[in-house]
C-alpha cells in the first residue's frame, strides 16, 4: 500500500527536490526553447506547490 506524501514532511521534501532537478534538466534537453521552457515552468510549479504543502 502506498502512503500518503501528505503525511511525511521528508517525501514532500524529496519529491519537491526531484521536480526541481527535472526543472533543470528539461532546460538541457534537445528540444525547441519553448518546449523547454514549458517543462521547466511546470516542474517548477508542482515542486513550489510542494514546498507551500510542506509548510502548511
Amino acid at each position: 500500500m502506498k502512503q500518503d506524501p501528505a503525511l511525511n514532511p521528508s517525501a514532500l521534501q524529496q519529491r519537491a527536490s526531484a521536480h526541481r532537478a527535472m526543472a533543470l534538466s528539461a532546460l538541457h534537453a534537445d528540444t525547441s526553447l519553448s518546449v523547454r521552457l514549458r517543462r521547466y515552468n511546470e516542474h517548477m510549479a508542482k515542486a513550489r506547490a510542494l514546498e507551500a504543502q510542506e509548510v502548511a
